[in-house]
């Protein structure tokens, strides 16, 4: 489609997950096309004036709250001056409601989604116009990534890259308490304080590592991964030398699980590392409850992704030590309908059991101690969009 000099509506997610059909991109499993940040970009390369995406709960894997609260203040960007960088003059999200209404004003209702979700169907013009105005001012300022190391002892040249990201949301609207600060406990300070743990547990070794170990703490990953992306486009250590990823973002705070979760199903062999470390302390590896929330593209590792690194993503496991399942999967999505993104994501020390936070990063330390010692270098697997990437960096 032509949509120079136009406003474009879409809808959150891939087609397959809202059509239910396994055979339209990866099914439930969201792609990086998925992604409302993708969304953005394409409209802005398309020469789109504006871009809106209708924001369905489902499928987006989090309530339109999270989207007030994260689209109600300054939106950070890199510093794009003297770079060509297409993006739209608008962008922003409509809840279904409003969405609706516009499709009303149009004359049409919700079934032009429906029809928006099969094989063949192209966009069509509502006949709408949108005005508006914005005053916007714009600071240029720095915020830092933060970084150590521990120089190998055999391949100094060869690092292996530990993330978290140190940011949050600030000071923003206040919630029904009217509390406005929005503390970030478990994101991601959780694991800022789990990458200190690391490197004293790096640090302690007897023998040395062979290869670097890198701590990287990143900044904004909230508004787009930005800290990240940085780093990715300025790389401290070569992106061609890079052994590895392993990247936090909010630790086990449920306690001891005898699981721990991969994010990013068969992307990589780091999966298959963490599998057997796991098994020698009689615990498993399983896979993420909602593979629709396209978890592998919203947070550090997928900027390391992006450039070929192969990149490990973990999160807490829902099989609790003397509980069933489900008691570990209620209490992560009620965290993510009540907590996640608000001023009551702040620590508890009634409810915080850290043990099993100690024992992941137990898991995600011997992984890293395995790449620092061993030979080879993971990779990609066959089915894995990133796989040809890192080959060609490799070249």
């Amino acid at each position: 489609m032509d949509v120079k000099g136009k406003i474009v509506l879409v809808l959150v997610n891939d087609p397959g997950f809202n059509a239910h059909d396994s055979t339209l991109f990866k099914g439930k499993t969201m792609t990086y096309y998925g992604r409302w940040t993708y969304k953005f970009e394409e409209a802005g390369r398309q020469g789109a004036k504006g871009c809106l995406i209708v924001h369905n709960t489902e499928a987006a894997a989090y309530p339109f709250t999270v989207v007030q609260n994260n689209w109600n203040s300054s939106q950070l960007r890199l510093d794009n001056r003297g770079k060509k960088e297409e993006l739209c003059d608008v962008i922003g999200w409509v809840s279904g409601p409003a969405a609706k209404k516009l499709l009303e004003a149009a004359e049409t209702d919700t079934t032009l989604f429906a029809k928006a979700d099969q094989k063949g169907f192209k966009g069509q013009s509502l006949g709408l116009k949108l005005s508006t105005s914005m005053k916007v001012s714009t600071e240029y300022n720095k915020s830092y990534n933060v970084i150590g190391k521990i120089t190998g002892s055999k391949h100094a040249d060869e690092t292996i890259v530990y993330t978290a990201h140190w940011d949050h949301l600030g000071i923003g609207k206040p919630d029904e308490t009217g509390d406005s600060i929005y503390n970030g406990a478990l994101d991601n300070a959780s694991a800022t304080s789990g990458l200190l743990e690391l490197a004293r547990g790096f640090k302690s070794l007897k023998t040395k590592p062979e290869r670097t170990i890198v701590f990287l703490s990143v900044t904004a990953e909230e508004q787009g991964l930005w800290g990240s992306a940085y780093y990715a486009q300025n790389p401290v250590y070569p992106v061609n030398k890079t052994v590895a990823n392993i990247n936090m973002d909010g630790l086990n705070w449920f306690g001891k699980t005898k699981d721990i979760v991969v994010v990013g199903k068969g992307q990589n062999e780091l999966e298959d590392y963490l599998k057997e470390e796991a098994a020698k302390v009689n615990r498993e590896i399983s896979f993420e409850l909602h593979p629709e929330a396209g978890s592998y593209y919203r947070s550090d590792h997928f900027n390391f992704a992006k450039v070929g690194v192969p990149a490990l993503y973990t999160s807490s496991g829902t099989d609790i030590d003397g509980k069933d399942k489900e008691y570990g999967k209620h209490l992560k999505e009620n965290y993510t309908s009540k907590n996640y993104h608000r001023p009551s994501d702040e620590y508890d020390p009634q409810v915080w059991k850290l043990d099993g936070a100690i024992a992941d990063l137990q898991l995600l330390f011997q992984v890293g101690k395995r790449l620092a010692f061993e030979d080879k270098w993971p990779g990609w697997k066959e089915n894995s969009e990133f796989k040809a990437i890192r080959e060609k960096s490799l070249q």
